[in-house]
């Protein structure tokens, strides 16, 4: 599977670039965060979204893309991704919302998500995004020069197993980014680890776990693009852009590069903001 992907590698200035994208997407979602609450709407979510984005100079990645009609994805509870937003789906005290966002600057693109508590949610629904969140941020841990693709991969699934009972979603995964939204290769997220394309500087990808509270099984909508869980169990979805540089992962679409949750493992040679 591994043989025909075709992987585009930045250079320096291609990875400034896509720092400045990855930062319009990190301080939209950012204020994502903080609107959402009961009784907002996931369409207010999207016009917030897409104001703050073209505020920036940049264009909504999502919006178009494959006719898909909004800025931002919603995921709601049972949904797992590519929720559509709307004026008719207001938020409730206790739901559990995935809000992805991606953005192109330059022609260059970032892409990251998170899961999001309305108001009192149960704290099993939070600690499962928490897990899916430390799944994600395992598998930056992983990503080394020389290593291997399904290196960040296994760390996810084991971080997730570690994490408690969950199901982990096998129909999506991460994906290469750069001029286009998604690139090759396809990061999984489970697997063994020392396969796939080597891991080389330069190579930006998205980690985007999704796991749920009972089975992995989807089910995709009628509106074509809306996945929810067989089951009707919650989920949660996270994700970052990063670039492999000399030292180390920089995540692209976290305001402080990744060095809260990284450490001494992210560059030290690149600004933060």
């Amino acid at each position: 599977m591994f043989r025909s992907q075709q992987i585009q590698i930045k250079n320096e200035e291609q990875v400034e670039l896509m720092r400045g994208a990855g930062l319009v997407v990190g301080r939209t979602l950012e204020l994502l965060r903080s609107a959402v609450a009961p009784g907002v709407s996931t369409g207010q979510l999207d016009r917030i979204a897409e104001e703050s984005i073209r505020s920036a100079g940049a264009v909504p990645s999502f919006k178009g893309y494959h006719g898909y009609p909004a800025s931002i994805c919603a995921s709601v509870n049972e949904q797992i991704v590519h929720g559509i937003p709307s004026e008719a789906q207001v938020l409730k005290d206790g739901d559990l919302i995935s809000i992805d966002c991606g953005a192109i600057l330059d022609g260059w693109h970032g892409d990251s998500a998170i899961t999001v508590g309305v108001g009192e949610t149960d704290p099993r629904y939070l600690t499962m995004a928490q897990v899916c969140e430390d799944a994600m941020w395992a598998g930056f841990a992983a990503a080394a020069i020389g290593g291997r693709l399904t290196d960040i991969s296994h760390a996810v699934e084991q971080a997730v197993r570690a994490g408690g009972s969950y199901g982990i979603v096998t129909g999506y995964g991460g994906h290469g980014i750069g001029t286009e939204m998604h690139q090759d290769p396809h990061v999984l997220n489970h697997g063994k680890p020392g396969r796939g394309p080597k891991l080389v500087k330069g190579m930006a990808l998205a980690i985007e776990p999704m796991i749920t509270m009972g089975s992995p099984d989807t089910v995709e909508l009628e509106d074509g693009w809306t996945v929810i869980t067989k089951d009707r169990s919650w989920a949660a979805h996270t994700e970052h852009t990063f670039v492999l540089t000399e030292d180390g992962p920089w995540v692209l679409t976290a305001l402080d590069g990744g060095r809260s949750r990284l450490g001494d493992t992210v560059t030290s040679k690149q600004p933060v903001a």
